[in-house]
């Protein structure tokens, strides 16, 4: 097993340098050309030495005997520790990214044209998920009973959607009855997103049910009988360079899988759910994805929350293999998430 702790400044400078050679070729890295670009002049014989403590330490692979060193998932770790906070992106580069982002105004739109920035600045897939949050919310509801058992409810959300749905409750409910359950909704509710909305619903139901009133036994039937039904996904999930992934997987099978996951957009967003925390304030790096999906042990995620002000509204990240170009990933991500606040505050 390594250690971190167990690496000098030495072991330090070369498995840094194996790492940054092996993104940019992509070829396994020997001693002979560690050496010809090494600040100290160590020569081929202490260079290997180095990396034989390396690979004992489980930083370093030999793919094959004859071969140079490859890193571990664990040196990836180990270098993205050593770069945390490292540099920032150019003016210019900064400035090709926020150009790309010009005429934004609303949340979809940045996330649509995320996922497509992200996918072109690095060597993954460029993944942006959105919360319907505010959009989503109860502005009002009004029911209104058809015949028998029949009720039309009637949904507007503060975004200015409105949803009308015909059902059925198992028992008759008057007029009176329904007018009551919307005040008693639209009193409690409203600013909640629906989906939090039918979550405090059903734990009253469950939790209240001995202190039941007329009330809320007709909101029960309301409830229960699909008036508050989302007709969309809680989620919704932009993905983008899928094809930069037929240039840097080599492994058809696993890349297959990769693939179809990313077509499933409701696994993308519960990978995302899975490793980003919404109160988290810096990039997190994930490197070996395998707890999620045990296919994905040699992937890679980099990613932040997206925040306007203090509400998160989405998430936003690269999904890739571990051969990137870590510094420059986790600088855009970073970028992009702190344009995301300024960009939609300055609108609202």
């Amino acid at each position: 097993m390594s250690s971190h702790s167990q690496i000098g400044a030495r072991e330090r400078q070369i498995l840094t340098a194996i790492v940054e050679t092996y993104i940019a070729s992509g070829e396994p890295v020997g001693s002979r050309t560690l050496s010809r670009t090494n600040k100290d002049g160590l020569s081929s014989a202490t260079i290997r030495n180095v990396m034989a403590n390396l690979a004992d330490a489980g930083f370093l692979d030999q793919p094959h005997t004859s071969a140079g060193r490859i890193p571990t998932p664990e040196a990836y770790r180990y270098y993205v520790e050593q770069i945390s906070g490292r540099a920032h992106l150019s003016p210019e580069t900064a400035d090709q990214i926020a150009g790309s982002f010009k005429g934004v105004g609303d949340v979809e739109e940045f996330m649509e044209r995320t996922s497509h920035v992200l996918s072109l600045v690095s060597s993954g897939v460029g993944v942006a998920v959105s919360t319907t949050g505010k959009k989503n919310a109860l502005d009002h509801v009004h029911f209104t009973r058809l015949s028998g058992q029949k009720i039309l409810a009637v949904v507007v959300t503060t975004g200015g959607i409105v949803r009308d749905r015909v059902f059925r409750v198992e028992r008759e409910l008057s007029q009176q009855d329904l007018e009551m359950s919307a005040r008693f909704l639209n009193e409690n509710f409203r600013g909640w997103t629906i989906q939090a909305l039918q979550a405090e619903l059903a734990r009253r139901i469950e939790q209240e049910r001995s202190e039941y009133d007329g009330l809320m036994q007709s909101v029960e039937q309301l409830y229960k009988g699909g008036a508050l039904n989302a007709e969309e996904s809680p989620h919704t999930v932009w993905v983008e360079g899928v094809a930069n992934l037929l240039l840097t997987q080599e492994d058809k099978e696993r890349l297959s899988h990769m693939m179809r996951t990313l077509e499933e957009k409701q696994k993308v967003a519960e990978l995302l759910s899975a490793y980003l925390d919404a109160k988290q304030e810096a990039v997190r790096v994930v490197i070996g994805l395998e707890d999620a999906i045990p296919q994905m042990k040699n992937f890679v995620l980099i990613g932040a929350p997206a925040r306007v002000g203090d509400e998160v509204v989405g998430s936003l990240a690269v999904i890739g293999p571990t051969r990137m170009d870590y510094e420059h990933t986790i600088n855009t991500v970073s970028y992009i998430a702190k344009l995301f606040d300024k960009i939609l505050n300055d609108s609202d």
